[in-house]
């Protein structure tokens, strides 16, 4: 395997105060070879241009604007402008540890494969929000670990807020479709059809600080869950009943709750087992608020994708 070469690409859309945090991050590395920084101005109105001045003489950093194009579309311009043999992509909302680019080299030696995801973590100065968060979107209890762990069910499928994909890759595949959510998934769907194989790294982890707000995280898990019938659709063979599971829980709470108003108490009995089991295992990983507010998190997340599953499933068939 010829030498790596790492371009990071980050597309940005109105954060400014989010990529002065991950370029400090950046600047802070412990890796020891050169590596590039590629910030795409996404047709922002609040524009980046002043922080990225002030790392100019700490990082290798390109800065590039264009029209609005969503993320992927920005990815592919970056790839086209990097100049490393290996691009890694991050969302502009992450924070990295010290050791990420040595943990993502060192595991690329030592293992090669043409794509990588890592998985995200809670920084102990987040919020107690963003920590139940995280907790929902990365807990097996919630997702069966789907977003990163060595256990996680079914074949890891790397997710662009933290994912690495070689040059080669972007040249037989042609990089991000023009799917506005999803289309993370779609290249990886596409790459595997291609033969290449795809990999997580434990020690690739990042600090992940979301949205900000319960709307913007249910408008978030909403659009994921109306990406995933359009992906059924164009790959069948990857479409699996447990993409149904938060339309399912959803209607069954509520099937729960009116039962219980009639004195049946077997079904709400079962979902009071699950939130107390979820309370003490978030409880337990970051402290009783965080527990408490975990159900609320989870809650959230299962109506938002459920919602926009069983939206765009009934769209796809009319």
């Amino acid at each position: 395997m010829k030498q790596l070469s790492f371009s990071i690409i980050v597309p940005v859309f109105n954060r400014p105060q989010e990529i002065e945090e991950l370029l400090e991050s950046l600047s802070n590395q412990d890796f020891e070879e050169d590596f590039e920084v590629l910030i795409i101005e996404d047709g922002s109105s609040i524009p980046c241009k002043d922080v990225i001045e002030k790392f100019q003489s700490k990082l290798r950093l390109q800065y590039h604007t264009k029209e609005n194009s969503g993320p992927g579309g920005s990815r592919n311009f970056g790839m086209d402008k990097a100049q490393g043999n290996y691009y890694i992509f991050l969302d502009s909302d992450v924070i990295l540890p010290k050791q990420y680019l040595s943990e993502v080299s060192k595991k690329l030696k030592s293992t090669y494969t043409d794509a990588f995801g890592g998985s995200d973590a809670a920084r102990s100065k987040f919020t107690i929000l963003q920590k139940a968060i995280n907790y929902s979107m990365t807990s097996y209890l919630t997702t069966g670990g789907l977003r990163g762990h060595k256990k996680g069910v079914g074949k890891f499928q790397p997710r662009s807020f933290n994912m690495g994909i070689s040059r080669e890759v972007f040249e037989k595949t042609q990089g991000f479709s023009k799917m506005r959510v999803g289309e993370d998934i779609d290249l990886i769907f596409r790459l595997w059809e291609f033969g290449f194989e795809t990999q997580y790294i434990e020690n690739a982890y990042v600090y992940h600080k979301r949205r900000s707000t319960l709307k913007q995280f249910f408008n978030q898990t909403y659009s994921f869950g109306e990406a995933r019938p359009i992906l059924n659709r164009k790959y069948p063979s990857t479409s699996k009943m447990t993409y149904w599971f938060p339309s399912i829980f959803i209607v069954g709470l509520d099937v729960s709750i009116v039962l219980a108003i009639f004195g049946e108490l077997t079904l709400f009995s079962c979902y009071y087992l699950y939130f107390l089991v979820l309370i003490i295992d978030a409880s337990f990983k970051n402290g009783i608020r965080v527990g408490a507010l975990s159900v609320i998190t989870t809650i959230t997340q299962f109506l938002g994708y459920g919602l926009g599953f069983i939206t765009s499933q009934f769209n796809l068939k009319n």
